[in-house]
């Protein structure tokens, strides 16, 4: 296995934690919200959700840098 493939198979397996993760996440704001009609209060993440949010940033970079990585890999 060279590293093109490994990047790849980071790259595939990274991506779908992304959109596994980014699904998990509560959402920020209701239908109204999009209206300017909202009520809800902005609150810190705590717990879980801060964990997930974290995970999330981190599988992202790693997304990122693989296919920076690909990219400068020659074919």
């Amino acid at each position: 296995m060279n590293i093109g493939n490994f990047l790849e198979t980071v790259t595939l397996v990274s991506a779908v934690l992304c959109i596994l993760l980014v699904l998990l996440q509560q959402r920020g704001a209701s239908l109204g919200a999009g209206f300017g009609a909202s009520g809800e209060l902005y609150t810190t993440r705590r717990g879980l959700d801060r964990s997930i949010f974290n995970v999330t940033i981190f599988f992202t970079l790693v997304f990122v840098f693989s296919i920076l990585g690909l990219l400068l890999i020659p074919a």
